[in-house]
Order: C-alpha cells, then structure tokens, then sequence
C-alpha cells in the first residue's frame, strides 16, 4: 500500500470516527437538523475533501480542518501563503457535491 493511500485511508478513518459524535464546531446549532441521508453525504464530501488536501502536495493537509453541512464545505486553519489557502479553497470547490466553500484558513 503506497504512503498517499494510507494516508487517505488514515484521514478518512479519522473523518468518520470525528463524525460520528459531532455536535460542535461553527455549523452546530440546535435549530439545524439533517436527516441521515444528508449526514452521510456531508460526511462523505468531507472526507473527499480532506482526501484531496492530502493528495496535494502544495498543501499541509494536516494543518487545515473541513466541516460540511448541507454541501457547504467550511475551511479553517493555517497555512503558509496566501497561495496555499486559495488553493485549499480550488481543490475544496472540485468535489462533487460541494455546492459552496467558506474559506476561513488563516496565514501563520
């Protein structure tokens, strides 16, 4: 198994194990409800998502969190340059299923 495959394996394990008892973080509000059909297809993007910044060598994927809801992909963390966020936001917006991104990466 090459390294960028455990990798992806690793942070989709990671994805599904954070998921699975989340009810924090900047999408998280009591009135918001999703059906389980919908959970699974924002976990499912976040994972590809996250998948993807691995898969991108110009990116430190391990530096930058994603939060899907209702295909709406939200970004944040650090990052070198200004570049690298812009590119968190490109490769974010080419997965199937993300209908907008919230790019709230920072610079270090």
């Amino acid at each position: 198994m090459t390294i960028t495959k455990r990798i992806a394996a690793a942070v989709f394990t990671a994805s599904m194990l954070a998921l699975t008892g989340c009810a924090s973080g900047p999408f998280a509000k009591s009135e918001k409800t999703e059906s389980p059909k919908q959970y699974a297809g924002d976990a499912l993007i976040t994972t590809k998502v996250k998948a993807a910044l691995v898969n991108d060598p110009m990116l430190k994927a391990r530096e930058i969190n994603v939060e899907t809801y209702q295909g709406t992909v939200q970004l944040s963390g650090f990052v070198a340059t200004r570049e690298e966020a812009a590119k968190a936001g490109t490769v974010a917006r080419g997965i199937e299923g993300v209908t907008s991104v919230k790019n709230d990466i920072r610079l270090k």
